[in-house]
């Protein structure tokens, strides 16, 4: 499976709690964590939008992305989550790895969380798809 192909698969994922969650005067907010910065992170960012868009969620039209970049301080994470949860996201991506992972399951039980791995984990996999398959049991 390509790279393209995962980020429609994880962007397909994200749309579900959105139809589900969202409100008739409201645009409904997708929360972003990431351990990253936001220049290293740009082209999957891109990719990410990209693959929301073809599936009809576009940014500042019917969906809210709030980033939130730890920029590799891992300390600053449990803050983040906490502050993106603060908004009231639909769903919170949760990008760059399982320390970011375990920050944003450790803020909510409620809110859907969907987890971004690249890197060598995804290449470890047999096939990306792998992962949703995982944590889905």
């Amino acid at each position: 499976m390509r790279r393209r192909d995962f980020i429609r698969i994880v962007a397909g994922s994200a749309a579900w709690p959105l139809a589900a969650n969202a409100q008739p005067s409201n645009k409904p907010v997708i929360g972003f964590l990431s351990a990253r910065s936001a220049k290293e992170s740009a082209h999957l960012v891109d990719a990410f939008r990209k693959g929301l868009a073809e599936h009809g969620i576009v940014e500042g039209q019917n969906v809210i992305i709030e980033f939130s970049w730890a920029d590799s301080n891992y300390e600053r994470l449990p803050a983040q989550a906490n502050g993106l949860l603060a908004r009231q996201p639909a769903v919170l991506i949760s990008f760059g790895g399982d320390t970011t992972a375990k920050a944003a399951s450790a803020a909510t039980k409620t809110t859907p969380i969907v987890a971004i791995f690249t890197g060598d984990f995804v290449k470890s996999l047999s096939s990306p798809a792998a992962i949703l398959q995982a944590s889905a049991t």
